[in-house]
């Protein structure tokens, strides 16, 4: 997570839809946002979300009559990916109607939020043939949205991980004159070493001593924008690979296999093993003062499961540009037309 001194979203309320532990959260409150609302149907998430923000988040999204969600300026939306049962008709709202995304949809048309900010997995952007992506294209633009998306990876924006995912932001198309745009690109200077825990005590639990470790000729003696595999457990298959920690991490994952499950393996001190959950959530971009779940599998999931904070901030960042230049500019209109 970046310390910022910027507070351009500072007055606006947003909720928080499919909320998590709230990545979305820490990101537009960091920024001086508000959150009025928000929602989550695991017990296990909803439990993390109100320790560490105050919120209990509301169950089941089916569920809720969107007229009594509090008004709010921004909507974020990290939606599961359902299969949209479409053949390329891209009706837009009706047909995004029994998907989850149908209960944004819904929230939008009620409430009528400045923004949309929704993510979701990378494959999204393909998923059909393109044409999930261009229903929830067509819905928001029925809904009077200019729709933008991109799909941004994690160690583009100084988090040593690959972690590819589409960011989708709509503007309510009555307050747009000013163009959106994404955050640029820089070159990144944090490894997977600098994420890792000094204390032994907390991941001595996590090293793996197998007969059945192999390792290849790479030297572990340089840094990396890219994972560097260093060797394999048993038959090398997911879960069950090395990796160095001067290059990036693998994408952590909420589910899968293997010794190392959902971390991969990181050879450290001369001795291979996964990561700690602390650990996972400062490569998510979660601080240290986050209280993670007690639960350890729980802790890997969520994580597995999260967004990384410190893109969407990022991204939030330049909302708030457009906020602020648009505002601007229908203040200069006024005057004009005075």
């Amino acid at each position: 997570m970046i310390e910022v001194n910027n507070k351009s979203l500072s007055g606006y309320k947003f909720i928080d839809l499919f909320a998590g532990i709230g990545g979305f959260h820490l990101a537009l409150s960091s920024l001086g946002a508000e959150c009025v609302y928000a929602n989550e149907w695991d017990k296990f998430a909803q439990a993390v979300y109100k320790d560490n923000f105050g919120i209990e988040p509301e169950d089941d999204i089916t569920k809720v009559d969107e007229n009594t969600i509090p008004d709010h300026d921004i909507l974020c939306a990290g939606f599961p990916c359902q299969a949209f049962s479409i053949s390329g008709k891209q009706r837009g709202f009706e047909d995004s109607r029994g998907t989850l995304f149908f209960d944004v949809a819904r929230v939008v048309k009620a409430k009528r939020p400045k923004v949309v900010f929704m993510e979701n997995v990378k494959n999204f952007a393909v998923h059909d043939n393109g044409n999930t992506l261009a229903v929830v294209k067509a819905t928001m633009e029925q809904l009077g949205y200019t729709f933008y998306q991109r799909v941004l990876n994690a160690v583009n924006y100084g988090m040593p991980q690959k972690r590819e995912r589409i960011y989708m932001v709509c503007f309510r198309s009555d307050l747009l004159n000013k163009d959106f745009s994404y955050p640029k690109p820089f070159k990144l200077t944090r490894h997977v070493e600098d994420f890792l825990l000094n204390d032994e005590s907390m991941v001595k639990d996590l090293y793996v001593n197998r007969a059945d470790t192999f390792y290849n000729d790479t030297k572990d003696d340089k840094y990396s924008n890219s994972s560097i595999r260093l060797g394999i457990v048993n038959k090398g298959g997911q879960g069950e690979r090395i990796y160095s920690t001067k290059g990036i991490a693998i994408t952590l994952s909420a589910y899968g296999g293997g010794v190392f499950s959902k971390t991969g393996g990181y050879l450290v001190n001369g001795k291979p093993r996964k990561l700690h959950p602390r650990e996972c959530a400062r490569i998510m971009g979660y601080p240290d003062s986050y209280k993670m779940a007690k639960n350890k599998n729980q802790a890997y999931k969520q994580f597995g499961n999260s967004v990384v904070v410190d893109v969407l901030q990022y991204i939030a960042i330049e909302i708030g540009k457009t906020l602020s230049a648009n505002e601007e500019a229908k203040s200069e209109e006024k005057i004009l037309t005075a």
